[in-house]
């Protein structure tokens, strides 16, 4: 008999933990290799993760909702089927029972260190003040060469860049993540709470109001009914306002006549669908009428790092999808390089992977511009919120028919049935003028109302 270690996966370079959201199995079950075993949530995406082997689940050591460090043992599978099963925790039982100080030692350390630091605090439970990073100067430094602070240091990208931008020491800070771990909530707890900043409590969201905030928190009433948000709006809504502050943000609407595209597609879609197999939709078309105008008006295809526009060469089209648990904004890498039909497949094959939890978290980052389609759900227009780390969003909204007034081809006005939309850009004011979005919003207007049939 062998029994296999399960652990807790690294779903990107820049992740370190991971939320284990939900056992698909129970200790005794048998499974199968490749077989969803569990799911987890990352500040990236949701996503099953398969056995490692074939056997029975004989324990298992980490509980729904607990957030452990990547590697961290979350459960451990008997290779032969009928062997003797251990007594794990069961998943709903608030965590590893038997086995937190394992636990507690493993998320502590990270992947490749966890026995030898057993011993090391998971927690600092002195807050340090916001103004003391910028004046910790020596004590800082010295906190970073110790084992705990090399762990701070270790934040994730963003948090690092938001560090640079406002002059924070990162090592200065008290995080609540694991062993000290500074988290995005911590950063800007520092920024906005000035002395007041240090640990929050473990699930506080950053943008929570404070005590002071001038008015009373709501609170339940009889009747109401109160749940804990789920891990992945938890952090859509973290996300949101983070992006709402860090961004200046504008949005222009215009009107786009698709009667063009629309005839296309119904003249090519019997064909289309019988060859590729996939659901002609337009937003292939947006996309690629996008990608042609961003490389003309590059501005839209930027970022911002506080003090430098970065102009992108990749052009990387997320695009929002709705599921059932929340939002999330898989990535078509290279758009400029796919056809119709190589786009089509792309979108189709990311949409139905995040509805069926099987993104990975690279296919969910890099979006250099980002396209929502709120449209689908009957809305006319909108004002998406730019995701952070880009300049701009698009919305399509409802593509319905409309009495046009247009020109004949005498020269006459004459009322005509068109198929129209109206699309909004949020565009980053503080590198985008409202110029250059119109400029370029006039671009994909002109280029989707002029597509060549023998785009497909």
């Amino acid at each position: 008999m062998a029994r296999i270690d399960v652990v807790m996966p690294q779903m990107g370079e820049s992740i370190a933990e991971g939320t284990l959201s939900k056992w698909l199995k129970k200790v005794g079950d048998p499974v199968k290799r490749d077989e969803p075993l569990f799911e987890i949530s990352t500040d990236k995406v949701d996503a099953e993760i398969p056995a490692p082997t074939a056997g029975v689940l004989a324990e298992i050591v980490v509980g729904e909702g607990q957030t452990v460090a990547v590697q961290t043992i979350v459960a451990r599978i008997e290779t032969e089927k009928g062997a003797a099963v251990g007594g794990g925790a069961p998943a709903g039982a608030g965590g590893a029972a038997g086995n937190g100080a394992k636990s507690e030692a493993a998320a502590g350390a990270p992947p490749k260190a966890q026995v030898a630091t057993a011993s090391a605090p998971a927690h600092h439970p002195s807050p340090a003040p916001a103004t003391a990073a910028s004046s910790a100067g020596a004590s800082a430094t010295a906190a970073a060469s110790t084992f705990e602070g090399r762990l701070r240091t270790r934040s994730s990208p963003l948090v690092r860049k938001i560090a640079a931008e406002h002059g924070i020491e990162i090592a200065a800070l008290s995080g609540s993540g694991l062993a000290g771990r500074v988290t995005k909530r911590d950063i800007m707890q520092a920024l906005e709470g000035g002395a007041r900043g240090g640990r929050t409590a473990p699930n506080a969201p950053a943008f929570a109001p404070s005590a002071d905030a001038g008015y009373a928190l709501p609170s339940g009433w009889d009747g109401d009914i109160v749940e804990p948000m789920s891990k992945i709006r938890a952090l859509t809504s973290e996300h949101m306002v983070n992006a709402r502050r860090h961004a200046a943000h504008v949005t222009s609407f215009f009107e786009v006549d698709l009667t063009r595209v629309a005839r296309i597609r119904a003249k090519q879609r019997a064909a289309f669908e019988q060859q590729t197999g996939e659901k002609l939709t337009f937003l292939p078309f947006v996309i690629k009428a996008v990608t042609e105008c961003l490389k003309k008006h590059p501005m839209l295809n930027a970022a911002h790092d506080g003090r430098n526009v970065i102009y992108r060469k990749q052009y990387n089209i997320g695009v929002a999808v709705a599921v059932d648990w929340g939002l999330i904004v898989p990535v078509v890498k290279g758009a400029d390089n796919l056809s119709i039909s190589g786009l089509t497949r792309s979108v189709n094959d990311l949409a139905g992977r995040a509805r069926a939890k099987k993104l990975q978290p690279a296919e969910v980052q890099n979006a250099t511009f980002t396209i929502t389609n709120p449209g689908v759900f009957g809305s006319l227009m909108g004002t998406p919120i730019i995701p952070l780390g880009t300049a701009a969003i698009m919305g399509l909204g409802a593509i319905e028919k409309r009495a046009k007034v247009i020109t004949g081809a005498d020269g006459e006005d004459t009322i005509a049935i068109r198929t129209c939309a109206y699309f909004s850009i949020s565009f980053d004011h503080r590198i985008v003028d409202g110029a250059d979005a119109d400029r370029f919003m006039a671009d994909v207007k002109k280029t989707l109302e002029s597509f060549p049939e023998t785009a497909l």
